[in-house]
């Protein structure tokens, strides 16, 4: 049995103009930006492998739509810098059912990081093996991970993630990686800047790898022209590791397949390849 990997569009969020694109000021710039950006998807990744389904992020709650107190109101960012259109059958819950795929199917979920739009949708999984940066656990529950917008109190009560334990095992550029499957053919690597202890997915086939980036940037076209989000804490952070991604494309076929890329989804069914020194990216075939 081949591995398949899936595209799951669980609704869509808007940012301002300088999310997306760093300007002039940073983070502070993203809560006094007035323009607002399109709306973009939501993306979640479903690897039906083998061993069983393993799915990277889980979206978010309709309840970010629908509850006017979902958000922290002392918080500025959710006062004045994102909103969400998520309906009830867009969670990834419906959204799996849809495909056939109960949650006892699903084995593993690996969160990229804890912002909302990646981790609002851990409801549906209380039976699931969830893998986590254990560092970002860690920041998230504390009042600088509030800060930076996690939301740990909407957090499901039974939720005990495990804590990754990274290896000093190379995976191209990555010094360190993890492998998800005993098969040895999905790894998560620590991939830190838009978060600090952001990590990232990397499925491995017989010739593409297959990168499912979360937040490393928010399209590939900003990859390709290293041009960093506005929330980054640590850019320096965020341009290293855009670095390895372009390195990485550069010595094997890799499709980059972000979170919040319009493109994703025609990327990974056209088998479009990351072209690391151009601002396009062609089919691999």
């Amino acid at each position: 049995m081949s591995i398949k990997i899936h595209a799951i569009k669980t609704g869509i969020v808007r940012v301002k103009t300088a999310q997306p694109e760093r300007k002039l000021g940073g983070l502070i710039r993203v809560i006094i930006d007035k323009k607002w950006a399109g709306w973009l998807p939501i993306y979640t990744w479903v690897i039906d492998h083998p061993e069983g389904v393993i799915v990277v992020d889980t979206g978010d709650t309709a309840k970010t739509t629908s509850d006017p107190d979902y958000f922290p109101k002392w918080h500025p960012y959710y006062r004045t810098s994102v909103q969400m259109d998520i309906k009830p059958h867009e969670e990834i819950g419906p959204r799996l059912k849809e495909m056939g795929i109960n949650q006892k199917d699903v084995k593993k979920i690996i969160l990229t990081h804890f912002h909302t739009d990646h981790a609002g949708g851990l409801h549906h999984f209380p039976e699931s093996e969830i893998y986590v940066s254990g560092k970002d656990y860690n920041l998230a529950k504390g009042f600088v991970g509030k800060l930076l917008g996690y939301l740990p109190h909407r957090w499901p009560r039974w939720f005990r993630p495990i804590a990754i334990p990274f290896n000093k095992e190379n995976f191209g550029p990555f010094e360190k990686s993890y492998r998800i499957t005993s098969s040895g053919d999905v790894f998560v690597i620590p991939t830190p800047g838009h978060t600090p202890n952001h990590i990232s997915v990397i499925v491995k086939s017989e010739d593409m790898l297959y990168f499912l980036a979360g937040d490393t940037t928010y399209s590939e076209e900003l990859l390709v022209k290293n041009i960093p989000d506005g929330v980054s804490p640590r850019v320096s952070k965020t341009l290293d590791t855009m670095s390895k991604i372009r390195d990485l494309g550069r010595t094997e076929p890799t499709i980059y397949l972000p979170t919040h890329d319009e493109k994703s989804e025609d990327r990974l069914i056209k088998q479009k390849v990351l072209i690391s020194d151009e601002t396009s990216a062609v089919s691999a075939a």
